[in-house]
């Protein structure tokens, strides 16, 4: 199977969660996958559930997300490092056949991670690896190099009328 790059961004909601809806139909046929979270460290329903199927799919977070609203610090600067260095090393492994690393376009708008290493890990891909990228503010070069761009556009949103996130559909 030839393995193709994947990218969701845009301000709309669903990046994510399309990325994990991929990740459980992969494993529903018998693929591995990697899930790296570059920008959260809380716990979401979606994670737990994917836990589940830790035999299949396997999820390592990297950082702790404070810095969307603030400054990166050093400490979110490593840790976005060594999670896109455990990509590299995952992917390369051949252990998986489907890589997310999700928020990682965020992390390369918030300059924790450099978009030259995001493009150096695209050229490393193997063939039969699918790569997914997740997040807002995708820059150019990643949409010019990948195969597949989705970009979700917000046409309206019951958060706007005051609507905080529901357990189970928003977190």
């Amino acid at each position: 199977m030839k393995g193709y790059v994947q990218v969701y961004t845009g301000d709309g909601k669903g990046k994510t969660t399309a990325a994990m809806g991929l990740a459980l139909r992969a494993a529903g046929a018998g693929l591995r996958v990697l899930i790296i979270q570059f920008m959260k460290a809380r716990p979401s329903a979606e994670i737990r559930a994917l836990e589940i199927l830790s035999d299949d799919i396997t999820i390592r977070r990297y950082g702790a997300g404070r810095f969307v609203r603030n400054k990166p610090s050093p400490k979110d600067i490593q840790a976005a490092r060594e999670g896109l260095e455990d990509a590299r090393r995952a992917m390369l492994s051949g252990r998986f056949d489907v890589v997310i690393l999700d928020e990682v376009n965020v992390a390369m708008a918030m300059k924790v991670v450099a978009i030259q290493d995001v493009l150096d890990l695209l050229n490393a891909r193997p063939a039969k690896v699918e790569l997914v990228l997740t997040g807002r503010r995708a820059p150019k070069e990643i949409i010019d190099r990948s195969d597949l761009v989705t970009e979700m556009r917000e046409v309206k949103h019951y958060f706007r009328r005051g609507v905080v996130a529901r357990k189970g559909i928003e977190k």
